[in-house]
């Protein structure tokens, strides 16, 4: 007698390994041909819906709850949704760096020869 698997559709706390836990609506999905849990964590006050998956190996437990406990244990944990990388932001964001490590550069370069001047310096 064949059965037919029941596919995984639940609420739950999913621990992951690095102490890390996430809370959603869990489903199955065969990814680029592997099963991957797709956790699909649901908005709260401070954060909008977002969907991450993770394979079998990075999952400690997976604790089915109903969905206010869900929730609710998705505003507490506050996991958050990967960040999209746009090379034009992020090019930004280094030259901004760079700036700032240049203007400390030359503010240090021009605070190291007032150490000597005993008008620029009190103490000396």
């Amino acid at each position: 007698m064949q059965t037919e698997k029941q596919a995984f559709k639940q609420w739950a706390i999913v621990e992951l390994f690095g102490h890390q836990k996430i809370a959603g609506f869990c489903t199955e999905e065969n990814i680029a041909g592997t099963n991957m849990l797709r956790v699909d964590v649901p908005e709260t006050k401070s954060q909008q819906a977002f969907t991450r998956y993770f394979g079998s190996a990075a999952i400690y437990a997976i604790n089915p709850v109903d969905q206010a406990t869900a929730t609710m244990a998705a505003q507490s944990i506050q996991s958050a949704p990967v960040q999209v990388w746009q090379a034009e932001e992020f090019v930004k964001k280094l030259r901004a760096e760079e700036h700032a490590r240049e203007e400390v550069k030359q503010i240090a370069m021009l605070t190291e020869d007032d150490d000597d001047d005993p008008f620029l310096n009190p103490y000396f």
